[in-house]
């Protein structure tokens, strides 16, 4: 099995919704708008996606929509799920579209032990020749996936790399210090990029390259170039927004800015709801003077 490292910043694309219904013109546009700033890679059908509410027929249109116009630039595809069967089906479903990576989420409500991450995670990378890159989000899933744990599994020749969000910076640069060759690790929280990356981490996965893919995609250049003084400062210039991007649960906040730069409607699926005018006011005061209105 063949695997790249993913490197530098990786959008997690979010799915904009007209009237109940997935916009495909405007993602095609947010697509296109990610691709003419050279994102370094793609992330559709995420967290951010709000994947567990799209229909499958609806995922695939947005993976043909992907595979046509990326071109030469990669994409990772989210389809985890909580079950062995279930992340195997959506693999089955989308591995016509051959990603670079599926992206799959430490199972969310189960709880499951170390050992069963482990055999979850052997399973997956098993049942396809697609690398895996796995996804420890514990605020999301109610698991800590740990160093130990990700280091075990990055030695499985399925296992590509991690998308690391536990906040945890410890737990992080341990999986630096400690990873094989060849096993990307990723931030999976945009306000942690510049920590992460200083300490070895390969890049980002990241939800407010939604709105500025320009500036982060600067921020990681600069930290690949070992350019601390433009990191430092992209990094404290960035802050506010990534930080905020996260008042209401992702991606509201993301789709209430991009609402407001013209770009898809303040509209999500239920359980989540659009930005509520408090944060919309605040995406306002946030992209004013970072000239993105």
């Amino acid at each position: 099995m063949e695997k790249t490292i993913l490197k530098g910043c990786g959008t997690a694309l979010v799915t904009p919704f007209r009237d109940g219904e997935v916009d495909y013109d405007s993602f095609k546009a947010l697509l296109g708008r990610q691709l003419s700033a050279g994102i370094d890679f793609l992330v559709p059908l995420g967290t951010t996606a709000e994947t567990p509410c799209l229909s499958d027929d609806e995922k695939c249109r947005i993976m043909d929509i992907v595979s046509e116009e990326a071109g030469s630039t990669p994409y990772v595809i989210g389809c985890g799920t909580n079950s062995v069967a279930g992340t195997i089906r959506n693999i089955r479903l989308l591995e016509k579209y051959r990603p670079e990576a599926f992206l799959v989420v430490v199972p969310f409500y189960n709880k499951p032990t170390d050992e069963g991450l482990y055999m979850y995670f052997k399973a997956i990378s098993e049942a396809t020749d697609i690398p895996i890159l796995l996804y420890n989000v514990p605020g999301r899933t109610g698991k800590n996936m740990t160093a130990a744990t990700t280091l075990r599994l990055a030695g499985l020749p399925g296992i590509a790399g991690v998308k690391e969000a536990s906040g945890k910076l410890d737990q992080v640069n341990d999986i630096i210090r400690n990873r094989p060759e060849g096993f990307a690790v990723l931030s999976g929280n945009d306000d942690q990029t510049y920590e992460i990356m200083s300490a070895g981490g390969d890049g980002v996965i990241s939800v407010v390259s939604n709105i500025a893919p320009d500036l982060m995609l600067s921020l990681t250049k600069a930290l690949r170039d070992g350019n601390d003084a433009e990191a430092s400062r992209l990094n404290s210039l960035l802050m506010p927004l990534m930080k905020d991007c996260f008042m209401e649960s992702n991606p509201v906040p993301a789709k209430g800015a991009l609402s407001l730069m013209g770009l898809c409607r303040n509209e999500c699926r239920l359980p989540l709801t659009p930005a509520a005018p408090g944060t919309l006011a605040r995406m306002k005061e946030i992209l004013t003077p970072l000239g993105l209105l």
